[in-house]
């Protein structure tokens, strides 16, 4: 006598539709993720699907969130195990930065699926802002900066990330290259004077 699968609660069975929505990214890129192929891997049916997440927009937006939050998770992680120092911060905020392109290219991918959308826009506003936050607290024992100045000058040296992260993706640059050059700016940042 078989026993029935156990039902699961709501919750549970949004983390398992969104741990499938990762293997179907990794496998196939984000362009084979829809709520047909995500309710077919899953073995439920298509209803269930569109009930946790109503679009593919929706669908792809709640993967970004919980890749960007576990890409986050372990940046603080690795933040509180590092010996004190500005250069060892420095380098470990470089690192998990760079390590996000390699440990989850599920995140670029699903990123690049959703460029154009009002909603991502906004996802990755309030998500490059808690960044710089992080970066910022961080940072902020190891500096003379106001917290303003500090958060202003984090900013711009997440820009530089994204340019060097282009580097890197277009194999231009290696890792170890991008992180050096990421530490030695956040460095100059540090060193950096307040206005005035």
């Amino acid at each position: 006598m078989t026993t029935p699968p156990t039902r699961l609660s709501k919750p549970a069975r949004r983390e398992q539709l969104l741990d499938t929505a990762v293997a179907i990214v990794r496998t196939q890129g984000a362009d084979g993720l829809t709520l047909v192929t995500l309710a077919e891997a899953a073995g439920v049916s298509r209803p269930i699907a569109y009930d946790h997440f109503a679009t593919r927009p929706g669908l792809l937006l709640a993967l970004f969130r919980r890749l960007d939050a576990r890409h986050r998770a372990a940046i603080t992680q690795a933040l509180q195990d590092a010996p004190p120092g500005a250069g060892e911060i420095a380098r470990v905020i470089s690192s998990a930065y760079f390590a996000c392109a390699t440990d989850m290219p599920e995140l670029s991918a699903v990123s690049a699926a959703l460029k154009g959308s009002p909603e991502m826009e906004a996802v990755q506003h309030e998500l490059t802002e808690d960044y710089t936050d992080l970066m910022a607290t961080a940072l902020l024992p190891y500096t003379g900066l106001a917290p303003q100045a500090l958060r202003l000058r984090c900013v711009g040296v997440l820009g530089a990330a994204e340019a060097l992260a282009v580097e890197l993706n277009q194999e231009r640059s290696t890792e170890s290259e991008a992180v050096t050059a990421l530490t030695d700016l956040i460095a100059g940042l540090l060193d950096a004077k307040a206005d005035g």
